[in-house]
């Protein structure tokens, strides 16, 4: 099978957008293809399958709405369908957008072995010494296929980068809706991780924590106990609300976090 729709499209260079961002640092998004018209937006806290579980209960998990909204969506442009039959060549993956859908397109089969490429029209520029995390919407699985992660030196370099998804399984229909978001990044500094050592200790060893940790055990597994028992006030509360409110017993943070406040990129 092949591919439908030709995909490479020349190269349109004007600026696209500035970010301002905290401490003076700031993120350029160069529009190298402005016809593209692919948005770029701050990260969703919503969604779908969490809007669906019971009572909406995974909005309780605070780390979860935190990485949801951890950086920028770019969205995708036009409706289409991807397929692929489970060979190596690039020729492998089927691509068909939907009726109407009117060129330049952006998903592309150029590795082959099931890797689905999206070709992106900015040209990032952050500040010296950090990089740009570029990985599938945090926390939105999709069915069929997987996002790739990459991380690269955005503050340099003068080629583009695309997003990647890894087909998990072969003719297998997967739809990528117009305005879903195929790629999210945010920056990280360049080589920070490698900066910590790592220790693995008994618990014994920091007695203050030990207690910490055992008095918040010793709560929970009440709470849990208490959580079925008709009337209670655990049962009355549904979950407990300390690690969302920032102070678990005597431990507090004051610079605690319940959502992220990502800046929207302002049009040069």
């Amino acid at each position: 099978m092949s591919n439908d729709v030709q995909h490479d499209q020349p190269a349109s260079p004007s600026v696209a957008a500035t970010l301002e961002v905290g401490d003076g640092k700031k993120i350029v998004a160069y529009s190298i293809n402005p016809n593209m018209n692919m948005e770029l937006v701050p990260a969703s806290q919503e969604r779908t399958w969490m809007d669906a579980t019971r009572m909406r209960f995974a909005y309780r998990c605070l780390p979860l709405l935190i990485a949801n909204q951890h950086g920028w969506w770019i969205l995708n442009n036009h409706k289409f369908k991807a397929m692929w039959d489970g060979t190596d060549g690039p020729e492998s993956i089927r691509i068909k957008y939907a009726k109407g859908a009117k060129e330049p397109f952006s998903a592309l089969s150029h590795f082959g072995h099931g890797v689905l490429t999206f070709s992106l029209p900015y040209l990032f520029r952050t500040p010296p010494g950090y990089n740009m995390v570029v990985r599938g919407p945090s926390n939105m699985p999709k069915d069929g296929i997987a996002a790739l992660d990459g991380i690269v030196e955005t503050d340099w370099n003068v080629a583009t980068f695309t997003m990647n998804w890894l087909f998990t399984r072969s003719h297998y229909p997967v739809i990528f809706e117009a305005g879903e978001p195929i790629c999210m990044i945010y920056p990280v500094k360049r080589g920070e991780v490698e900066q910590f050592d790592g220790e693995i200790r008994p618990i014994a060893d920091a007695p203050d924590v030990e207690e910490a940790y055992t008095n918040w055990s010793q709560s929970r597994n009440r709470f849990n106990e208490q959580l079925h028992v008709p009337d209670s006030e655990e049962a009355r509360q549904g979950w407990q609300k300390e690690y969302f409110q920032g102070a678990m017993g005597s431990a507090k943070n004051e610079s605690h976090q319940t959502r992220l406040n990502v800046r929207k990129f302002q049009q040069k």
